[in-house]
């Protein structure tokens, strides 16, 4: 039986602790998916670092958010991270559709034996072009994606090539961007395709002293931003495409 899009429930596995991040994530996820916020609800690693894998059993698919808090390489700090992983791995084996975002690419990478290093300086930051694959042509979500398109990215983990048993689909001379699974209806992008222009000028305000050397670092960074539209479609590809078949 053909879902509509009012009856897709989705869970987002959150790994955010400020309050106003956590609201502004669960908006950015539901505009660029088309879905109401009441289709997806929150599982917060935070509040709840402990959790069965099975919950996502009654709903479509995983969306995993991002995080400027948390770091996949500190796992004795973040007692979570493995039932993170876990969850990730458990969709892989009952074919549960996953959209994993920043930090969840990285989870993902890990999830699925690769490796993640960390980059002190020089790391990605802002509205950057991202280049596609030969593979991304053939591919369900990029498959009309522009090449060069531009995407919110701001990281100081990464991948340098996709895990054993992905296909790259895109990449920056830093590091490998998002790949699928093979067989799999299984995403991860080190980018943020549910952020845009705006949300990225305000979550850098609030982890400017992370992210930036000082205030006038911030202002270029910000002054730099563009609109990234080819980016914020693939979460309502990934609704459309996968999750109804369209």
């Amino acid at each position: 039986m053909t879902k509509n899009i009012a009856d897709l429930k989705i869970l987002l596995l959150q790994i955010r602790h400020e309050d106003r991040v956590k609201v502004e994530e669960h908006e950015s996820f539901a505009t660029y998916s088309s879905l109401n916020k009441k289709q997806i609800d929150i599982l917060n690693v935070y509040e709840k670092p402990v959790f069965p894998v099975r919950i996502i059993d009654n709903y479509d698919a995983l969306f995993v958010g991002g995080t400027s808090n948390a770091n996949v390489l500190k796992p004795k700090e973040y007692p979570f991270l493995d039932n993170c992983r876990e969850l990730l791995q458990y969709c892989l084996s009952i074919n549960k559709p996953v959209f994993a975002s920043c930090f969840g690419f990285q989870l993902a990478v890990q999830a699925l034996d690769g490796e993640i290093i960390h980059q002190e300086k020089g790391f990605e930051m802002g509205s950057i072009p991202i280049s596609l694959s030969p593979l991304a042509g053939s591919d369900l979500l990029f498959n009309d994606t522009p090449d060069d398109f531009l995407a919110i990215s701001v990281h100081q983990q990464l991948a340098l090539k996709e895990p054993k048993g992905c296909a790259l689909l895109a990449y920056t001379k830093n590091c490998c961007h998002a790949f699928k699974v093979r067989g799999k209806p299984f995403w991860a992008f080190q980018f943020h395709p549910e952020v845009d222009k705006q949300t990225m000028v305000e979550r850098l305000t609030i982890y400017k002293q992370k992210y930036t050397d000082d205030d006038a670092h911030l202002d270029r960074v910000l002054s730099e931003a563009k609109e990234t539209p080819e980016s914020n479609i693939l979460v309502e590809k990934f609704v459309k495409r996968v999750l109804l078949g369209k």
